[in-house]
């Protein structure tokens, strides 16, 4: 019999790829993949911990698959296996902390994954203990050639354009997790989302930790690297823009999400592209994270308000049905009541098209983590209660404002469809009649709204 393989995903669409990476790399090696843990051999658990609740539900996942496996007498012999983000972080605590797992990987093992499984099945974890392969730094990216077995529906994919980054973000680990922004090739980029596109792919999700640093970790020398908020052209190489002009001129009916961009590194040429390419989604995810200067330099974000303002207006100006995707943070070290006003108010005034709030997370590893002046938790609530209030009333009108608009939409599964303006987890939905063929483009009129989510016909 075949090996059984089971898999939680847990985290981010980053995250899925690698589990997608994983799964292939396992299913070239001839085992068997199994929606049920029980069924499972190895069941090998990807994990995200980016901030506490993300830590918290990858532990609690960890713990409830240990508990299964000592309650069912048929699963007494399956291995579990921790992949992921949080291996990869508390690479030397984990092993003590959670002696009931059987091997635990790294970011740069998931195509080492098929020789780990089989190891760790050989393995008596009471006489070995676990097997930690994790290595202390991530260097590993994607290729074109990269085996991957995917979890999103058939008419829908990510690409991984890059690894890791560059940024020094107070409240993030990212960067100690993942490692430096390592950038792929333009071609192998492109020649994966020809194969996605001859599959029937009919939206392609860029991905990375910052799209908008693509290609510029390969720029020679210093000089030739730009600085934050001095914008970026693809005079010097291959970049953002030139990728998305490439893509664009593939031949097939589908559409191109960008993700994932970092507000430093836009520029004029980049909005010109967006404009000026048919197939790029009229979308852009852009995590600006705070508005008042004193909050964007305690959480060292490089850009400042003015250059935000400014930015989005010729974001607006330059990209005719443009939709902005945005997330804050509340409750960052030493926020004010006035750097809370000031971003209520902005929330407000510049009405995104989509916008998301998360209240800060201190996480041990940033630079954060050792700041003074930590918000006290009733605060943080409070603060947002009010941001969230502020979103929920500025979705109304948007919404408002898409009653009689006729939008091209995604048949996501039977009766729900997504716009340009509605990235795949993350966004509303478009109720569309039930008998509309899933994984097509469909016309449409919006009729009606219902929360974030609109109801057309």
């Amino acid at each position: 019999m075949p090996t059984q393989i089971g898999l939680i995903s847990l985290g981010c669409a980053k995250n899925l790829i690698d589990s997608e990476i994983m799964l292939g790399h396992l299913q070239d090696e001839g085992m068997t993949l199994v929606p049920d843990p029980e069924l499972a051999d190895a069941l090998i658990i990807n994990t995200c911990s980016f901030i506490d609740v993300a830590k918290d539900e990858s532990v609690g996942t960890i713990i409830e698959a240990v508990n299964a496996r000592q309650e069912d007498p048929a699963r007494e012999k399956q291995k579990i296996i921790v992949a992921g983000c949080l291996s990869q972080r508390f690479q030397k605590d984990l092993p003590g902390l959670l002696p009931e797992v059987d091997a635990f990987i790294g970011l740069d093992q998931v195509t080492d994954v098929a020789s780990i499984v089989r190891k760790t099945l050989n393995r008596d974890l009471e006489a070995e203990g676990s097997l930690d392969t994790v290595t202390e730094k991530s260097r590993y990216i994607p290729d074109y050639t990269t085996p991957r077995f995917r979890l999103t529906p058939q008419h829908m994919a990510y690409i991984k354009i890059a690894e890791g980054c560059n940024h020094t973000c107070a409240f993030c680990i990212i960067p100690k997790i993942r490692g430096q922004h390592r950038s792929r090739t333009e071609e192998s980029i492109v020649r994966e989302a020809k194969g996605l596109i001859a599959q029937g792919v009919k939206e392609i999700n860029l991905i990375s930790q910052d799209t908008t640093y693509f290609g510029m970790d390969k720029w020679q020398g210093l000089g030739n690297r730009p600085k934050p908020t001095s914008g970026v052209d693809s005079t010097r190489g291959e970049s953002l823009s030139t990728l998305l002009r490439a893509l664009d001129g593939l031949e097939g009916d589908f559409w191109i999400r960008l993700l994932y961009t970092h507000p430093a590194h836009w520029s004029d040429e980049l909005i010109q592209t967006i404009a000026e390419c048919p197939k790029i989604a009229r979308y852009v995810d852009i995590p600006l994270q705070h508005i008042s200067n004193h909050m964007l330099d305690k959480m060292n974000r490089k850009t400042d308000g003015k250059y935000i303002r400014d930015l989005l207006k010729r974001m607006r100006d330059g990209i005719p049905d443009l939709s902005i995707r945005t997330t804050f943070i509340t409750g960052f070290p030493e926020e004010t009541d006035e750097d809370h006003q000031e971003l209520l108010e902005f929330i407000k005034d510049f009405k995104f098209e989509r916008c998301g709030i998360f209240q800060y997370s201190k996480e041990e590893g940033t630079r954060a983590h050792k700041m003074e002046g930590h918000v006290h938790h009733a605060t943080k609530k409070k603060r947002h209660r009010e941001l969230s209030s502020a979103i929920d009333e500025v979705a109304e009108e948007i919404n408002e404002a898409q009653l009689g608009k006729k939008k091209r939409v995604l048949v996501e599964e039977e009766g729900i469809a997504r716009s340009m303006w509605d990235a795949p987890d993350i966004d509303g939905r478009i109720f569309v009649p039930i008998d509309s063929t899933v994984g097509e483009f469909l016309e449409v009129e919006i009729k009606d709204h219902r929360g974030y989510d609109l109801v057309a016909k």
